[in-house]
């Protein structure tokens, strides 16, 4: 299954929301798996974004579906990028 990676960074709101009731970040990766999408890895981290998730789904459009049902909230932004496994990125250069 094709490999995405989400760049998010919260709104003022989302942090909110999140200092308030920190199992919120769970409850919306379970929707996230619901819409057909599985979180691979997970990280909050420092610097311009606040969480890097890394995701399989199996088209661009569910992926696409997630960054948009997640953004209209109001709560997050989120950075999709698609992500090519090193080993099919050098063999397509060999081609």
């Amino acid at each position: 299954m094709p490999t995405y990676i989400l760049l998010s960074n919260l709104s003022d709101e989302g942090a909110a929301t999140l200092k308030k009731k920190a199992a919120r970040l769970r409850e919306v990766n379970k929707e996230v798996e619901g819409m057909g999408v599985k979180i691979t890895a997970q990280y909050a981290v420092l610097g311009p974004f606040d969480f890097v998730t890394i995701v399989e789904a199996p088209d661009n459009e569910t992926v696409a579906r997630v960054s948009i049902e997640l953004s209209a909230r109001g709560s997050v932004k989120i950075q999709t990028l698609a992500a090519i496994p090193i080993e099919l990125f050098v063999k397509s250069l060999k081609q």
